[in-house]
C-alpha cells in the first residue's frame, strides 16, 4: 500500500493537506496505526452506494409509519412527506449520538454495520435533503 510516514506528514502538513483537497485521498502509517485522509467530496462519492430505505405500512387512522432498514428507527406522520422527515430527524439525532459515542457504538456487533449511514447523513447535513432520499417500499400490514 502507498502508506506515508506520519512524521513527514507532520512535517508537511499543510502540503498533505493540500494535496488531499486537491489531489487526492493519502494512506498514513504511524507505527502500527493505519488511517485515510481524504476530503468530505471524496467520502461522499464513496458513500454514495450507501441507500437510506425504509418499510411504509398505512395506519387505519389514515397516518404513515417508515421503518428504516438500515437502522432501527421508526416514525409516523399524517402524511408519507411528514413521516419522512420525522424520519430524517431522527437519522441525523440518531447520528450526533452515535458519533458522540463513536468509541462504544461502532465496536458493538448490532450498531457496527451503521457506520457508512451514520457518516452519510453527518456529511450530508441536511435535513429535507435526507428526507427527499428515503426510498419508501410498501411494508406488509
Amino acid at each position: 500500500m502507498l502508506l506515508e510516514n506520519a512524521t513527514d506528514v507532520r512535517k508537511e502538513w499543510s502540503r498533505v493537506v493540500d494535496s488531499v483537497i486537491h489531489d487526492k485521498p493519502k494512506f498514513i502509517k504511524r507505527t502500527r496505526d493505519r488511517m485515510w485522509m481524504s476530503n468530505l467530496d471524496t467520502m461522499q462519492e464513496i458513500l454514495d452506494g450507501y441507500k437510506f430505505t425504509a418499510e411504509k405500512f398505512r395506519e387505519e387512522d389514515g397516518s404513515v409509519t417508515l421503518s428504516l432498514v438500515e437502522i432501527d428507527l421508526v416514525e409516523n406522520g399524517g402524511t408519507e412527506e411528514e413521516a419522512r422527515n420525522l424520519l430524517a430527524e431522527a437519522i441525523v439525532d440518531y447520528s450526533i449520538e452515535y458519533y458522540g459515542n463513536y468509541q462504544i457504538y461502532s465496536k458493538a456487533p448490532n450498531r457496527r454495520s451503521h457506520i457508512p449511514y451514520i457518516f452519510k447523513a453527518l456529511i450530508m447535513d441536511d435535513t429535507k435533503k435526507l428526507g427527499e432520499n428515503i426510498i419508501c417500499l410498501d411494508g406488509k400490514n
